[in-house]
């Protein structure tokens, strides 16, 4: 199979060498430092939510990662209304985009963006285009390791 190199007139590989010689290089480990820190922050304060539901609200810890996720979720649309998720997320990278408060800073954003639009077809009609692939493919996958899970068991595996 021929490279993808192999179909570049010979100006074009010229180019992609003199771009490839001007490219910024990334500071990995720095980024890769900032997300860890930063998404683990974002975590602790999730276990710290939870824990004050536990303790003040007598839920058990099964059930109080629900009120737990709605707090996060909350909190990251306001700080995204506010405009201080964005900053958080330039420093941080893949830190704030994995857990759920980047999920939730998504849609909010999309729902900003486009209000101007309109409610419904501005908001409504737009603030799942980023999510929607996201959602869907979170219920098709939980939908797959549940018929796993039922066969395995049914088997007696599990």
């Amino acid at each position: 199979m021929p490279a993808k190199n192999d179909k570049l007139t010979p100006e074009q590989k010229k180019y992609q060498e003199f771009a490839k010689a001007r490219e910024t290089k990334r500071p990995i480990v720095k980024n890769c430092f900032r997300a860890f820190w930063v998404g683990g922050l974002i975590c602790t304060l999730g276990q710290a939510i939870s824990v004050f539901f536990v303790k003040y609200f007598n839920f058990t810890e099964e059930n109080a990662g629900n009120p737990t996720s709605a707090v996060l979720i909350l909190l990251s649309v306001i700080l995204t209304g506010l405009g201080v998720y964005d900053h958080i997320a330039q420093y941080a990278g893949a830190g704030t985009a994995v857990p759920i408060t980047g999920f939730a800073n998504t849609v909010a954003s999309a729902a900003i963006e486009h209000k101007s639009e309109g409610y419904v077809l501005g908001v409504g009609g737009n603030m799942f285009k980023i999510a929607g692939p996201v959602i869907a493919f979170g219920v098709v996958s939980a939908f797959a390791v549940a018929i796993i899970k039922l066969t395995l068991k049914a088997m007696g595996v599990i």
